[in-house]
């Protein structure tokens, strides 16, 4: 099956951890909004009344018949396809929550920069987000990744992965999340990953895989930039 991704062209955004998931599977895919006219065909499925199950947003993937949006439900469906999530239930859905907790970091992440509306441009809300971003260093980032390195230590297959002993569309997103946050506060990320080893081992393990390694050499991996969720202003890294 050639699955056709749709995300927004310039960034990578929420749809970047769908292209790692896909590019890892090795699975052919188009990024329908980076080809001739394919934001228009982006902007026509959102405002097609006759879909019975219509995205809400971007990213979604239409796989076959099916139009699938939200990030981790997309990883869900790629996950079982392609051998990027365990097969048992209990494990399947212990992805899932881990994919989900990570969608909580991502938006905590992007609300650093923009804490009072994404309409408004980062200029209008400056006070408000240095306010929010030594907040988000000192407490919730730690939270988080401090959670992501328990759960690695705890896993009866090791730490090698955050689940079972082989690689997960979980293990795809933690790498994106830490580059995402190693571009947005490259000092804060510093400090905290000297004290958080197994999460800093886990991203280099997914770097090294033969596909990722040549995705993230390649044109098709957009860098990160200040349109995306991960944004780097030198005054909220503290």
């Amino acid at each position: 099956m050639r699955y056709e991704l749709y995300y927004w062209a310039s960034i990578q955004g929420r749809g970047e951890f769908v292209r790692l998931a896909l590019e890892a599977a090795g699975a052919p895919y188009v990024d329908v909004a980076r080809t001739a006219g394919g934001e228009r065909r982006l902007l026509a499925l959102l405002d097609d009344d006759a879909i019975a199950c219509p995205p809400f947003a971007p990213p979604f993937l239409k796989a076959g018949n099916r139009l699938i949006g939200q990030t981790a439900n997309i990883l869900l469906f790629l996950g079982d396809r392609h051998d990027l999530a365990p097969k048992r239930d209990s494990a399947r859905l212990w992805a899932h929550q881990l994919q989900l907790t990570i969608a909580d970091l991502v938006d905590e992440a992007h609300d650093s920069h923009h804490p009072i509306a994404a309409s408004l441009y980062y200029e209008d809300q400056r006070r408000e987000a240095k306010r929010r971003a030594v907040d988000f260093i000192a407490r919730r980032m730690p939270k988080y990744i401090g959670y992501f390195e328990r759960v690695l230590a705890a896993n009866p297959a090791g730490p090698a992965h955050l689940v079972g002993g082989r690689l997960s569309y979980a293990d795809l997103s933690l790498f994106q999340v830490v580059a995402g946050l190693q571009y947005a506060f490259p000092n804060a990320t510093a400090r905290f990953a000297r004290q958080h080893r197994r999460v800093m081992a886990l991203c280099e393990r997914v770097v090294a895989g033969q596909r990722i390694a040549a995705y993230l050499a390649s044109g098709r991996r957009l860098p990160f930039s200040k349109e995306g969720i991960f944004r780097h202003y030198p005054e909220l890294d503290s």
